[in-house]
């Protein structure tokens, strides 16, 4: 008899773009391609379909974005590549310009397509239809963060009215997952050898309001710490307007629960923050701030600013230069405005430079840089806990509970014996720059 022909699994190549949600969508659905006979493979070159999951967020988002977009339709062109899909917020928001601008594109998909993307890859595709498809997507899951630390997403969307923010335009409305759904995503983790969970949303503490009429991220927490195998648990994108207090008591009363907080501020001056529409004034954000810190003194505190915005003129940003020194917060990031299509801010134009934008961004950005080199020095000669990563040139590389993964500072750790990537080790601070740590495993 002769031998049955069966057809060579599809090579899918995906280019994950932006944030770390992002992250934890292409892992998703990665998890589902690859239960459905797909094979993944890490360089575009080699595929016969390349999806790219792109990020809309901000100018510099973008571009990157289109160029990777033009990068895969190249490859095409020239025979390496079959197809290229494009998903994510960049084809949310701007699917019909792209169709118009780039015809090389075989197929756009928004940010929650999981389900039609894997049906298109594999038309034959047996996979669960409705809400069982979060479930099944989550347990085949891929994980392209190392084994031992991972992200959970608690929710979509954002409800939060942001003048300068297109989130909502790309991603709707918030929607929380519900806490079955989480908890299950962290035992699924935990079984795979993940021991650090970092919970991700656009706004954290939002948590639980469509769901219960309140808002239960607290709750959620004490579900979280339950799971076994996770040692870590971290908070990132805390929106400061109505924070839900009830947190800190759970963070301040369980050891899994990091004491770090991602509490983007965007700006200080009150005049500024009414322009945005943030909901809180300068006054009103170092009240929180001071109840956080009071309820856990040891707490890293990371914030991310805005340069640049059309209501902030010198006044306004040496008021916001002086907050970053009054505040003393662990981690900072700066951004510079971009103007964002379909945003309220829009019609308040962009009369700041681009130029006069960078010049704020490098002034808060040495602030800080004498901010965090006086935190470090203050930890030298003290032990602490770190989660070693990685090896390089005969030193481990590792992060504290201060430090989330890629936007944190690093410890470097001298040891007398080698040591795995994934093990907490004890180490004593001896020395320090501007930034990063460096110990010996104690």
């Amino acid at each position: 008899m002769p031998e049955t022909q069966t057809n060579p699994p599809k090579r899918v190549s995906l280019v994950t773009l932006g944030c770390e949600k992002n992250t934890v969508d292409s892992e998703t659905l990665m998890g589902g391609l690859r239960h459905n006979g797909v094979r993944l493979v890490k360089d575009p070159s080699q595929s016969d379909i390349i999806i790219l999951n792109t990020c809309g967020f901000i100018e510099s988002a973008k571009r990157e974005s289109i160029n990777s977009i033009l990068e895969a339709v190249e490859m095409k062109r020239v025979g390496n590549v079959k197809e290229v899909y494009v998903a994510g917020c960049l084809s949310e928001r701007y699917r019909s310009e792209l169709e118009a601008e780039i015809p090389g594109v075989d197929r756009f998909f928004g940010t929650e397509d999981f389900e039609r993307i894997i049906k298109t890859v594999v038309p034959e595709a047996n996979i669960v239809s409705g809400p069982d498809l979060k479930y099944e997507l989550l347990g085949e899951r891929v994980l392209t963060t190392p084994k031992f630390y991972s992200y959970i997403k608690i929710s979509e969307g954002c409800d939060n009215p942001c003048s300068f923010c297109a989130i909502p335009i790309m991603r709707g409305g918030h929607r929380s997952k519900s806490p079955e759904e989480i908890t299950f995503e962290a035992m699924m983790l935990a079984s795979r050898g993940v021991k650090e969970i970092i919970l991700i949303a656009q706004d954290l503490t939002y948590y639980g309001l469509d769901l219960f009429g309140e808002r239960t991220l607290a709750e959620l927490l004490k579900r979280l710490v339950k799971v076994n195998g996770i040692e870590w648990i971290r908070l990132m994108y805390a929106y400061p307007a109505k924070f839900p207090e009830d947190i800190l008591d759970v963070m301040a009363g369980e050891e899994k629960i990091l004491a770090y907080l991602d509490i983007p501020i965007q700006h200080a001056s009150t005049k500024v923050l009414k322009s945005m529409r943030r909901g809180i004034t300068r006054r009103a954000t170092e009240e929180l701030l001071a109840r956080i810190r009071n309820k856990i003194p040891n707490i890293a505190l990371r914030t991310t600013l805005i340069t640049g915005f059309p209501a902030e003129g010198e006044k306004e940003f040496e008021e916001l230069e002086e907050f970053v020194s009054q505040m003393e917060f662990d981690r900072l990031g700066v951004f510079t405005y971009s103007v964002e299509d379909g945003t309220t801010a829009v019609p308040l134009g962009d009369p700041v430079s681009e130029e006069e934008k960078r010049r704020r961004q490098a002034r808060l950005l040495d602030v800080q840089r004498e901010i965090s080199h006086e935190k470090n020095l203050a930890k030298i000669s003290k032990i602490l806990p770190v989660l070693i990563e990685r090896t390089e040139d005969g030193l481990l590389y590792g992060r504290t509970e201060a430090d989330a993964p890629e936007v944190d500072n690093e410890i470097a750790v001298r040891s007398d014996s080698p040591i795995e990537p994934g093990t907490f080790v004890n180490v004593k601070v001896t020395g320090c720059d501007e930034f990063d740590l460096i110990g010996d495993a104690y």
